[in-house]
């Protein structure tokens, strides 16, 4: 009986990138919508598509020997409750570590000098110089210490800014004190700058609520590159619409954010659609670690970061 196991990859671009694989693996195209060139109950490891729609990532179901699914994004949530316990997960933890570090740096910036309101300044022609708060000299807490956050974290070093930083526990590590995340309540009045980069979960859904926004100081600024359910969206809405506080983020409850939706209308709301990882740079990243999964899983090993053991 042959051995060979039968990979699905959602693209042709990706299958040609990877290169040549170990003769006990066969590459096949599935992108989860189309039939693949293989019946779907000879896919034993499938790589899902990036960024698809919760819609489209419930058929993988319809493989029913799958025994490894590869996300092409760091966050899982929602992959667990849909694969159960008949497959190994493995993310792609540290494709988009330094992208989405970059987003959050970004998004920072733009909002604490002005750059929205400088864009629709420049759409009218005015010349409208104001003073803003920068970032240098803030207190900044970052929410999550994983592998983005730490890139958050080195990123935010030349900017001297006074940070803080939050984890599920309280810690000291080689960088110094991590607060844990209940102390977030704590520390609030002193926080001008929110950067939330924390997996989505029962414990950080909705970590940031209206209780916590609201002993945020006037003027401060949430950026969230988490996900979006992290942060109680009518809470934001209420407290952005009011003036009080500003809001840059990436992601959003619901996703894609209705075009009727409050958040695009106020002026202190950075809206970017989800697009932390998404650079020039995710491909070549992507398609390296999956050169490294493939070795293993031709070895029968795990492969790398593996979150979740069927």
């Amino acid at each position: 009986m042959s051995t060979q196991r039968t990979i699905s990859f959602p693209t042709q671009d990706l299958i040609d990138a990877v290169g040549p694989i170990p003769e006990n693996l066969k590459a096949v195209l599935w992108d989860l919508e189309s039939t693949p060139g293989t019946a779907l109950e000879e896919i034993d490891i499938a790589i899902l598509p990036y960024m698809s729609n919760p819609q489209t990532l419930k058929n993988i179901r319809k493989a029913p020997n799958v025994k490894i699914v590869q996300t092409q994004t760091t966050g899982f949530d929602g992959m667990v409750d849909l694969i159960g316990d008949r497959a190994n997960i493995n993310t792609a933890a540290g494709v988009h570590a330094a992208a989405t570090a970059e987003m959050a740096i970004g998004l920072a910036i733009a909002s604490l000098r002005g750059y929205p309101h400088a864009v629709r300044d420049q759409q009218q022609g005015r010349w409208n110089p104001q003073q803003w708060p920068g970032l240098a000299d803030r207190t900044v807490a970052l929410v999550g210490v994983g592998g983005i956050g730490e890139e958050i974290r080195k990123r935010l070093e030349p900017f001297e800014v006074n940070l803080l930083r939050f984890g599920s526990t309280a810690r000291t590590d080689e960088h110094g004190e991590v607060f844990a995340t209940s102390d977030l309540a704590a520390r609030a009045a002193e926080i001008e700058v929110l950067i939330l980069i924390v997996p989505l979960n029962d414990s950080t859904h909705h970590l940031v609520d209206a209780d916590l926004l609201a002993q945020l100081p006037d003027g401060a600024t949430v950026v969230n590159v988490a996900r979006g359910p992290v942060v109680d969206t009518e809470a934001i809405v209420a407290e952005v619409a009011s003036g009080r506080l500003n809001m840059a983020s990436d992601v959003f409850d619901p996703e894609p954010l209705p075009a009727d939706h409050p958040l695009w209308q106020h002026p202190n709301a950075l809206v970017i659609p989800h697009n932390g990882g998404n650079t020039k740079a995710f491909f070549p990243r992507m398609v390296k670690l999956l050169k490294k999964q493939v070795q293993a899983w031709a070895a029968g090993n795990d492969g790398e970061n593996l979150v979740h053991r069927s």
